[in-house]
């Protein structure tokens, strides 16, 4: 069986950049918008513990994330023909494909059984798919 050729320094690298795009998505970009569409009071500060919670959860998230797509594209770099594809299709295939079938449709159901707003799908949806594009790049590239 051959081995897929998997490199744990991308993989840490992806963590770190997905987890800063997180911080700035989340925050700077779209925190208040996010914030109310989610229904939480912006007066109210979260708690450190709340937070050091949280962005744990994300890391060890982002690290999960960041091993099985790596692992994903690795296995997918045996098809027939896949290395005649440049890095922009490669990245927009393993990214667009990934959102596709399982970020996009969990982010639907949120709307449809959660009750939430289209603007929080928006949000969410763009985001989950330009991180996938973050991690795509760095992966194979590294």
């Amino acid at each position: 069986m051959e081995e897929l050729p998997i490199s744990m320094t991308a993989i840490f690298v992806t963590v770190a950049a997905t987890f800063v795009f997180g911080f700035i998505w989340y925050t700077v970009l779209f925190g208040k918008s996010w914030a109310v569409e989610m229904k939480f009071d912006t007066n109210v500060k979260p708690q450190a513990s709340e937070m050091i919670k949280g962005l744990s959860f994300m890391l060890i998230g982002n690290f999960f994330m960041a091993f099985v797509f790596a692992n994903n594209n690795a296995a997918w770099s045996f098809v027939p023909g896949m290395d005649k594809m440049g890095l922009a299709e490669s990245v927009m295939n393993a990214a667009g494909f990934t959102w596709l079938g399982f970020f996009l449709p969990g982010d639907l159901s949120r709307v449809a059984w959660e009750k939430h707003s289209w603007k929080l799908f928006g949000i969410n949806t763009v985001y989950h798919l330009l991180n996938l594009v973050i991690a795509a790049i760095i992966l194979m590239t590294m």
